[in-house]
């Protein structure tokens, strides 16, 4: 597993499932409203400073969560989607990486196919028993709670991009 979280230069990830515990809150004008884990965003903005390229694909419609991960810095978001697959194709062709240097996190069926072709295929703790079978990676954490910073901080630690104490040090000066 190290070796290939030593190759990934891109991020993709789902939505429902994986960045919110799967939970709709239904407001009486009949928004859905979701639920994100705020350590997720802080992995998610981190590794778009330091160069990853982090992509989002979804068959869900939530323009508020949109927002939320283009207030973290992601640019490639893709809501609605049907054909998962073909837009992670699209994403891997954008960023100028290879099958092995992508990481995609999925929970459901409908993840099935990126979960698989991936060079890391990742799910949550609670992810489909399907998408549990073929992925390469099951995070201890379910899914939105916490399960993409789980993933993104394996991913840079082991490339030695997550912490660095001497930057923090002179950039704070204790």
């Amino acid at each position: 597993m190290l070796e290939q979280f030593s190759k990934i230069k891109a991020i993709v990830l789902d939505i429902d499932g994986v960045l919110t515990n799967s939970q709709v809150f239904l407001l009486p004008d009949g928004t859905q409203m979701r639920n994100m884990h705020i350590k997720d965003g802080y992995a998610i903005q981190l590794a778009v400073k330091k160069g990853y390229h982090i992509g989002i694909i979804s068959g869900g419609s939530s323009e508020e969560s949109k927002q939320r991960l283009q207030g973290l810095g992601v640019e490639h978001i893709y809501l609605k989607t049907h054909d998962k697959l073909d837009k992670l194709k699209e994403l891997m062709h954008i960023f100028q990486v290879q099958a092995e240097e992508l990481l995609y996190m999925g929970d459901d069926i409908p993840d099935y196919e990126c979960v698989d072709f991936a060079g890391v295929g990742a799910t949550p703790e609670n992810g489909a028993e399907e998408i549990k079978k073929i992925a390469n990676y099951i995070s201890a954490i379910p899914g939105g709670m916490g399960c993409v910073r789980d993933v993104i901080e394996k991913v840079m630690k082991i490339q030695g991009k997550w912490f660095d104490r001497q930057k923090l040090e002179n950039d704070f000066k204790w």
